[in-house]
């Protein structure tokens, strides 16, 4: 599997106004996550992950909690989720994740980044049987056997499991994510999950160069850009000075 769930792009909260669209990035998807499978974290791991990654990208407790409070309420918004793929500057695949109370704004809003990087969006299926969707879990640790043995005793479908400088990293099939973080919790107790999500992984990678490379990053920070966009994922192998 190795290391490309880090291949991810994502946007820096460098001002107040990025910061500002990251907050309610997390409180759309924590009311969408609670709204749908329950406001408990305990009785929601998918909901518990996501208010610790929260907290760990610095989102201020009172944005959590009033996203617990609409979800908890009667009535509210109807977001659905959205997801368009495509191929972007030097054919690099990708897939937009989103989550909007108005599909046919959303679509046009994608699409409008596409085209304006002479990109193209395409059908559902299009790059993503080119992705592994996975869950992803890293933690401290040095013995990966047994925490595989844990998660087979668990019946968990175990993907790859990686160990590197203390650093142990389990994946699995998207669908087996609340079984695999419950059988790791039970077994090591309150542990510390540097990464606990669901990715796109690509299959393969695709190197950009010259010009490619900064109309790449023009397109991932168009989408990033965009509020009803929660992820973007890409196969997209950029040059370390780029």
């Amino acid at each position: 599997m190795g290391r490309a769930f880090q291949n991810r792009k994502e946007s820096m909260a460098k001002t107040a106004a990025a910061k500002t669209k990251v907050y309610s990035k997390y409180g759309r998807e924590i009311y969408v996550c609670a709204k749908s499978g329950g406001t408990d974290p305990n009785g929601n791991l998918t909901l518990r992950g996501l208010i610790e990654r929260a907290k760990k990208d610095q989102v201020p407790s009172h944005v959590i909690d009033k996203a617990l409070d609409k979800a908890s309420g009667a009535g509210g918004e109807d977001f659905s989720t959205a997801r368009y793929e495509g191929f972007g500057p030097g054919n690099a695949m990708v897939i937009v994740d989103c989550l909007t109370d108005n599909p046919n704004r959303t679509f046009g809003d994608v699409r409008g980044c596409f085209t304006k990087t002479k990109s193209k969006i395409g059908t559902p299926g299009t790059v993503s049987h080119m992705f592994d969707h996975c869950a992803i879990f890293a933690f401290a640790g040095d013995d990966e056997e047994a925490v595989l043995e844990t998660l087979m005793e668990a019946d968990v479908d175990v993907t790859d499991i990686e160990h590197e400088a203390g650093r142990i990293t389990v994946f699995a099939p998207h669908t087996e994510y609340a079984k695999a973080k419950q059988a790791l919790m039970d077994a090591l107790g309150d542990i510390d999950f540097e990464t606990d999500e669901i990715q796109f992984l690509p299959q393969t990678l695709t190197p950009l160069e010259g010009d490619d490379v900064a109309t790449f990053e023009k397109l991932v920070g168009m989408l990033n850009d965009l509020d009803d966009v929660q992820n973007v994922f890409h196969n997209a192998e950029l040059p370390e000075e780029a």
